[in-house]
């Protein structure tokens, strides 16, 4: 009954474990960025040896693509049966996960790793961005099929003008509207 018992204390505590070492990650993503954060520091954050990191993970980038990973389930599908209300809630769920100051700090080190490691990028884009377009264009399909925008409109090429105005608001800050109301009136603009 005892091994029992230390088997199921074990288990979670590895699961917490994993669970703090992918956050420390994606805080020292944020702080220092890809290239100057390192294991050790990882390790420090977490509260676990080095050992307990390199069981799980055989690199920096290996460990990165899997934190970037962990924050995947913030990906929405919405369908509320009419684009603009989709667009709206695209758009909220954008602005909870930017808007914070942590959220703004992470956007800006992405930005900058992102710019000098190439790999870094290529991480950022499968694990992170690629899922978020897919979803977008589900969005959009689902807009073409109820006949709200034009059939021949690219998913991808909207998603990425999208990206690059809540970046460009969030960055500037163009108007003295809200960054939400900007991108909306931005988007309604880029579909017409």
């Amino acid at each position: 009954m005892t091994h029992s018992n230390k088997k199921s204390q074990g288990r979670p505590r590895s699961t917490q474990a994993h669970q703090a070492i992918l956050q420390a990650a994606l805080e020292l993503l944020a702080e220092v960025g890809f290239d100057a954060m390192s294991m050790d520091a990882i390790a420090t954050r977490a509260g676990v040896g080095k050992p307990t990191i390199y069981r799980r993970y055989s690199s920096k980038e290996e460990l990165v693509a899997d934190a970037i990973e962990s924050v995947r389930q913030d990906v929405v599908i919405p369908d509320t049966g009419n684009l603009w209300d989709d667009m709206d809630e695209l758009i909220k769920n954008a602005a909870q996960i930017t808007l914070s100051p942590l959220g703004r700090k992470t956007v800006a080190m992405i930005i900058s790793s992102a710019s000098n490691n190439s790999q870094f990028a290529q991480i950022y884009w499968t694990k992170y961005l690629q899922p978020r377009r897919q979803a977008f264009a589900v969005v959009l399909e689902r807009a073409k099929a109820r006949n709200e925008i034009q059939a021949d409109l690219d998913p991808g090429l909207v998603f990425d003008t999208m990206s690059a105005i809540m970046l460009y608001a969030l960055i500037f800050q163009p108007t003295p509207e809200s960054w939400e109301e900007y991108v909306r009136r931005a988007l309604r603009f880029c579909m017409s």
